[in-house]
């Protein structure tokens, strides 16, 4: 089950409704998340020491530049209920899209514009990126998954409810 505040999740069905016609449905790996959760993540985080997950998370990087480079926040959207992480999945062969990479990890790769993968790779990027930017949400430079619903958008749907 994924939670998102009102507005997020009106502006995620407009998307998923989009995407259906084209034969996708979106898979959510991450919504909201209590702040008590990113601290604990955060302070993970700052202990250079921990280096258990870095062969999957961050090969190429050194833990110290995972908040500099904007992969870790102190305060994240996802406290907020207006951040999802997702991506596509393919109604026809029932399995997720291959966006060339996988999610959460840290490194150029996972950039949205990232060229040094398949056309088709960055098609499906840039599909899933489409869908939800015309919906108001707002992707990082950072990470293909994870996109936020700009505060323009949380008014605009407020007031057509209204």
């Amino acid at each position: 089950m994924a939670i998102l505040t009102k507005e997020a999740a009106s502006a995620l069905k407009e998307v998923s409704d989009d995407l259906n016609e084209k034969g996708y449905r979106l898979k959510i790996y991450d919504a909201y998340r209590p702040q008590k959760a990113v601290t604990n993540f955060m302070n993970r985080a700052l202990d250079t020491e921990d280096v258990r997950m870095k062969e999957y998370f961050y090969p190429e990087l050194e833990k110290d530049v995972l908040f500099p480079q904007g992969y870790i926040a102190e305060h994240s959207g996802h406290s907020r209920g207006s951040t999802v992480d997702l991506t596509l999945f393919d109604m026809n062969t029932e399995k997720e899209v291959d966006m060339g990479g996988t999610f959460d990890y840290f490194g150029e790769f996972s950039h949205p514009d990232y060229k040094e993968i398949t056309d088709e790779q960055y098609e499906n990027r840039m599909i899933l990126r489409e869908a939800m930017t015309s919906h108001g949400f707002k992707p990082p430079e950072e990470e293909w998954w994870h996109l936020k619903l700009k505060q323009k958008f949380l008014i605009k749907i407020n007031k057509k409810e209204n």
